[in-house]
């Protein structure tokens, strides 16, 4: 091939090419609107930016594209590693199952065939958790409580799709998952249960320690001292019926103030 006789190797043009996601020496054609971007993050955010709802999604599927156009030569030819023209390998990184190139390899890219995409991070630092349908840190394993698709759904911080999100993620003690720098801001503003189930993310027992002085200070008027309402705790999920308190109203199973008044339960015949 005399193009590629033109260029010293497979590596030239190595991390000269690509976008503010990735270093590539290609561009992909969306399949859905058959124009050019640098990746399907820049196709995504263009798409974006022209729906109304911002909640709304439309997003290019990775495993479609078929067509790539090579950064250095400008020759357009199917997915390949090496193009077909000039010789060079767009991607050092290359997953022909996602259609996935990266010239930074020291993202420790990896496919999961679980997951049916590629991570980063190396793959001997993660595992696919089935029932999770996600890969999480090794540090998580049989260390975590497991809920079915976790990953598959929105931040309820920011509400961005969480399974092929760039961002770090995190998986709290409900199981539920976020944003890492959506959970940080989260504890930055005091709030310290679950969004989604309401469950205390953190260890609270010195907070309760702290209302039980409280409680145990302020004495109610005498129309409301021997008052009692029924509460369910968020954290145990028990319900149990307790003294009304302004401060607040202490599970009698797991002592956690992170409790809700329900109504009574019906009275059986």
């Amino acid at each position: 091939m005399e193009a590629a006789a033109a260029y010293e190797s497979l590596d030239f043009g190595k991390m000269e090419h690509g976008c503010k996601h990735y270093r590539r020496r290609c561009k992909i054609r969306a399949p859905c609107c058959n124009e050019i971007f640098h990746c399907r993050h820049c196709h995504n955010e263009a798409m974006q930016s022209t729906l109304r709802n911002p909640r709304d999604r439309h997003e290019l599927v990775r495993h479609l594209v078929q067509h790539v156009v090579c950064a250095v030569c400008n020759t357009e030819q199917k997915v390949a590693r090496v193009c077909s023209h000039c010789g060079i390998n767009m991607g050092e990184y290359f997953c022909e199952v996602c259609k996935f190139y990266d010239d930074d390899t020291s993202k420790g890219q990896f496919h999961c065939d679980g997951c049916g995409i590629c991570r980063i991070g190396g793959r001997e630092n993660f595992f696919h958790c089935e029932k999770c349908g996600s890969c999480y840190a090794v540090s998580l394993r049989d260390n975590h409580l497991c809920v079915e698709n976790s990953m598959r759904h929105h931040c309820p911080i920011c509400y961005e799709y969480l399974f092929d999100s760039l961002k770090e993620t995190t998986v709290m003690k409900c199981g539920h998952t976020m944003h890492m720098e959506c959970y940080c801001e989260m504890m930055k503003h005091d709030q310290y249960c679950c969004p989604i189930c309401s469950k205390s993310v953190i260890d609270m027992s010195k907070a309760w320690r702290k209302i039980d002085e409280e409680v145990q200070a302020t004495i109610m008027p005498e129309d409301y001292r021997y008052k009692k309402v029924w509460i369910l705790c968020n954290d145990c999920n028990n319900t149990t019926e307790v003294f009304f308190h302004i401060i607040g109203h202490k599970c009698n199973h797991c002592s956690s103030y992170n409790t809700r008044t329900i109504s009574p339960p019906p009275v059986l015949p």
